[in-house]
């Protein structure tokens, strides 16, 4: 299946054969089940697939745009090789009705609560037990852990192209506040908090109050926040004019006590709902 998809990729043929587009939907199919990810973490480091990728932009190539209307008042069209995802009750996983959705090829593990509306798209991967709240956006190939709130609002950005780039990435028992967007490449290690209104990108540096020091570039040209770090907006004065500040996410602390026991509520709603 990888070597096939590299070379449809590579080569751009004119026309598919039926064997191709059964790749493709077993290649959809694996994205689906989480067989294959876009990114995943191996020893220390998370590492992007560039063949899966490929595969997710082939399946947009391979498409053609056809009606996929719910109903005459909702229209809907979109390439026929990348419909709506089809969950089942024993999926095990929460769609709260009000308009929420996902496109085939992202995987949504048991125990995951959606609120409406969000959205999840291709490539994304959702563990267990993670909350998507009202108007929160799950972007292409964004890695989202277990017991994750995004909260209302959350913009968790995509990537496709360039292909090597790095997704999103947030790990295990990450809480992200409310209207926050984290995009290009932003990696959030386990147990970090985001308060409400941060916007994170590889652009804008971050500053660490409590080392005295702002984050270095990771290896991916972007920022890993560190494990346990709380995060809120703040600004920095501007070099050479002292009257203009820009924006920059400052860690103001690093998660104790006090701070799991603010977020205690989200596990104690999790446990009636469950």
């Amino acid at each position: 299946m990888q070597d096939r998809i590299i070379e449809l990729f590579t080569n751009k043929p004119d026309a598919y054969t039926p064997e191709d587009y059964r790749m493709l939907q077993s290649f959809i199919d694996a994205l689906n089940t989480g067989s294959i990810r876009a990114c995943e973490l191996q020893g220390e480091e998370w590492i992007v697939h560039q063949w899966v990728k490929m595969g997710i932009l082939l399946g947009f190539r391979m498409g053609n745009v056809v009606d996929m209307s719910w109903s005459e008042n909702k229209p809907f069209f979109d390439k026929h090789t990348l419909p709506e995802k089809q969950l089942r009750a024993e999926d095990q996983i929460r769609i709260v009705p009000g308009g929420s959705s996902a496109r085939t090829g992202c995987y949504i593990a048991p125990g995951v609560t959606i609120m409406p509306p969000a959205f999840i798209n291709v490539g994304a991967y959702v563990d267990r037990n993670t909350m998507v709240d009202s108007h929160a956006l799950v972007g292409s190939c964004a890695q989202i852990g277990k017991n994750v709130h995004l909260s209302a609002g959350a913009m968790i950005g995509g990537v496709l192209e360039p292909i090597g780039s790095r997704p999103v990435v947030i790990e295990d028992d990450v809480f992200v506040g409310g209207n926050t967007g984290i995009y290009e490449g932003i990696i959030v290690k386990s147990r970090a908090v985001l308060a409400s209104g941060t916007i994170i990108t590889s652009g804008t540096p971050i500053y660490d109050a409590v080392n005295g020091c702002y984050l270095p570039k990771d290896s991916g040209n972007s920022y890993t926040i560190p494990s346990g770090a709380v995060l809120v907006p703040g600004s920095r004065a501007l070099k050479g004019n002292a009257d203009f500040h820009a924006y920059c996410p400052i860690i103001i602390k690093y998660r104790d006590d006090k701070t799991d026991a603010s977020t205690q509520l989200e596990q104690d709603l999790r446990a009636v709902l469950d």
